[in-house]
């Protein structure tokens, strides 16, 4: 049975940190990019960032709002990927989700490609 399974989610202050982990099982996960996304209430679900089957920089994605306060990062051996969240922000609240996608060049943040998904975990940031 495919899962991933997220967890570190929670309640912070804005300027804070959280940890989010992904735990990937069922499928051979050193084949799998990873994508982490987020839908906020009433909003689209949208990207966070990615990571190919390699954590070489050429492998890893972010979006712009990402940029300098997430890290994105792998650990085959564990079958898990985190992102480190730093300088959290109000506007960073939503239930973040990842998801695993058959690929073996790169990355993306498209949610429609992926083949396997979590249940979330709720961020709650506050002011």
């Amino acid at each position: 049975e495919v899962q991933l399974v997220e967890s570190g989610g929670g309640l912070a202050q804005a300027g804070g940190s959280l940890r989010l982990s992904c735990a990937a099982s069922g499928f051979p996960f050193d084949d799998y990019a990873i994508g982490w996304f987020r839908q906020a209430p009433g909003k689209e679900r949208e990207g966070v960032s990615c990571i190919g089957v390699s954590d070489g920089d050429e492998n890893i994605f972010y979006e712009n709002f990402a940029k300098g306060r997430f890290t994105i990062s792998r650990d085959n051996a564990e079958n898990r990927v985190y992102l480190q969240m730093n300088n959290l922000k109000p506007e960073d609240t939503a239930t973040y989700y990842c998801a695993a996608e058959r690929d073996n060049l790169g990355c993306t943040v498209i949610p429609g490609v992926y083949d396997y998904w979590g249940q979330g975990t709720q961020v709650t940031v506050s002011s």
